[in-house]
């Protein structure tokens, strides 16, 4: 990213694609996101538009579709063997299933079920949408060398070993 040093950061958000009603508010959960800079663990554009903010700032952004979930990919359209699928889940059109793969699992939308293979949209279910956040920044801090070392927040709203 760049040679700023990583930083912790806790923040409320609800977002939208632009011009729709909201689809996810961290408010409803009473929690703030924690998030460590730097390592990619959250949308690119959301974390550009985070770093440098301090606490108590509240802005709105818009994050491109190239900066968040990717544009869509029309290649990502695969047929997928029924068995890949976990037990017990009613397949149907639309439903977003987490399907395992090489590279950890990963959310696909049912498009079409046929007796055993299912046509599978791979494209994350907000790739090609712009979305709008309200952003409400809690707190900033230094990284510990210790998050850092491991990749993640830890401590309130963290992750806890």
């Amino acid at each position: 990213m760049s040679d700023a040093p990583q930083q912790v950061i806790r923040f409320h958000y609800s977002v939208a694609e632009v011009g729709q009603a909201p689809i996810e508010d961290s408010r409803k959960n009473g929690q703030p996101i924690t998030m460590l800079t730097g390592v990619g663990g959250i949308i690119p554009g959301l974390e550009k538009a985070l770093v440098g903010k301090a606490a108590g700032a509240r802005f709105e952004v818009t994050v491109p579709a190239a900066e968040a979930y990717g544009e869509r990919n029309e290649a990502a359209i695969q047929r997928v063997p029924k068995k890949h699928f976990p037990n017990g889940v009613s397949l149907r059109p639309g439903l977003t299933v987490m399907l395992p793969t090489q590279h950890g699992p990963r959310p696909v939308t049912v498009l079409k079920v046929g007796m055993s293979v299912v046509d599978c949209d791979l494209n994350h279910p907000m790739a090609g949408k712009d979305l709008a956040f309200a952003i409400e920044i809690v707190e900033v801090r230094a990284a510990s060398a210790e998050e850092i070392a491991h990749g993640h927040a830890h401590g309130e709203g963290g992750h806890h070993h």
